[in-house]
């Protein structure tokens, strides 16, 4: 007579359902517990909400792939708190939607760049980075620099945020003004905007 061990390795069918069972039980297990911790929900004290031009930097960020030679997750280990500074914590996330942490580094981590560098030498590198990096394998980004900002959504898209939670705050004033804020405005302009507001939230030592 077949074993109950057996008769799983057996069935095909079966051995699929008490697989997927006890994956959805570990994944609940796991998970579930996050949404009621206070340091993985909390806002880190000093964060703010992206403003317009960072919205619309952050998009150009995500539309030029940014994120796949560059994380945006510091690792509490002494190699990577020494090279970038304080280690990324859940709070300083609560307004990514989706966050952007990484595991590829070709370049750095850029969660700790802003206010690392001035916005002239993230103009120069974003042209032709091996200006300010001659040993940068990154290319250059120049129609940035030609690229007029659209005003059209960006209302659409703080009104988008404000429903997914945990809320974010955006005022109607907030709202009002957006299109305002864009004007004359280049992609490069959001792009560096964006980056200096990376990691700010938390005082790094320098």
């Amino acid at each position: 007579m077949a074993s109950g061990h057996e008769k799983v390795e057996k069935s095909t069918s079966l051995l699929v359902t008490l697989t997927i069972v006890v994956i959805a039980i570990g994944g609940l297990v796991e998970i579930v517990p996050l949404f009621f911790q206070k340091s993985t929900t909390e806002v880190v004290a000093g964060l703010k909400p992206y403003g317009a031009l960072q919205i619309e930097g952050r998009d150009v960020y995500v539309r030029e792939g940014c994120y796949l030679c560059h994380s945006q997750m510091i690792r509490p280990f002494r190699a990577e708190t020494e090279r970038y500074g304080h280690y990324s914590v859940a709070g300083e996330f609560v307004y990514d939607r989706p966050f952007q942490w990484g595991s590829k580094r070709t370049g750095p981590d850029l969660h700790r760049v802003g206010g690392r560098y001035s916005d002239d030498w993230h103009r120069v590198h974003l042209l032709n980075p091996r200006d300010v990096v001659p040993e940068s394998i990154m290319p250059g980004y120049p129609w940035l620099a030609k690229n007029k900002l659209d005003t059209g959504l960006i209302q659409k898209k703080m009104r988008v945020f404000n429903l997914l939670g945990p809320g974010t705050p955006y005022s109607e004033e907030d709202i009002k003004n957006a299109p305002s804020e864009l004007e004359g405005k280049s992609e490069m302009d959001a792009l560096i905007a964006y980056l200096q507001d990376l990691g700010t939230a938390i005082k790094v030592r320098r």
